[in-house]
């Protein structure tokens, strides 16, 4: 299959979907199963909005997809970023502070303020090292780092093509 073919709208429709039904499994699943996100995982979950909500700004104004691209490639990485932190703390709860443990960062004091905004969606109440859920041997943070990633490798394909 021809990738070249396929239009650049197309792609920024997919990621967004994709991005807003990541969110929406992962709020039906903390409902269904009783899970208590920590700000980390709720700090994921809004990257996860930012990037649908930029790839839909992309679909609608397709002429500015090069800035599209770009941020939404800066939000993947800091995505990943903040997945592959918490899979550490994860793998090494003895070794890190954990979240909610010590004064809060930055990250925890903005899911915070969110939380008391908006508590269905971003209010955060579990511990980052803890693992509550896990898929074919990989946590919920394990599963973020990998969808993060892919989000990289996918937004690269379209902004090959702009160059």
């Amino acid at each position: 299959m021809n990738l070249s073919r396929i239009p650049l709208r197309a792609w920024f429709a997919v990621l967004a979907l994709g991005c807003f039904g990541l969110i929406a499994f992962s709020l039906a699943l903390q409902e269904m199963l009783r899970l208590a996100p920590c700000p980390l995982c709720v700090f994921q979950r809004l990257l996860y909005l930012v990037i649908g909500a930029l790839a839909l700004a992309g679909f609608l104004l397709p002429a500015a997809r090069r800035l599209w691209l770009g941020t939404m490639g800066a939000a993947a990485l800091l995505g990943a970023g903040v997945a592959a932190w918490q899979t550490w703390m994860q793998r090494f709860p003895e070794l890190a502070p954990g979240c909610s443990y010590t004064d809060p960062n930055l990250i925890e004091r903005l899911v915070d303020w969110l939380g008391m905004r908006y508590p269905s969606l971003f209010l955060a109440t579990g511990f980052c090292n803890s693992i509550e859920w896990s898929f074919l041997g990989l946590s919920m943070a394990n599963w973020s780092l990998l969808i993060f990633l892919g989000i990289i490798a996918y937004l690269v394909l379209p902004l090959r093509r702009t160059a």
